[in-house]
């Protein structure tokens, strides 16, 4: 059985033969379901919980 992954910026599962990993020099090791959330974390440094199409969102706002 394959290994189950979870994305590092969405929190969403990542299919098996997908995906990216990105290991930082400091020896981090970052999963990333496609693109878009690799872009948004390293490139654009967004917060996920600001970000209405993942997982970590929060309704009411953060504090």
């Amino acid at each position: 059985m394959p290994e189950q992954r979870i994305c590092s910026f969405t929190h969403e599962e990542i299919e098996p033969g997908t995906g990216m990993m990105y290991i930082k020099r400091d020896g981090t090791v970052y999963w990333f379901k496609d693109s878009k959330a690799r872009k948004n974390m390293l490139k654009l440094k967004r917060n996920p919980r600001r970000l209405k199409w993942t997982r970590r969102y929060e309704k009411g706002g953060i504090k």
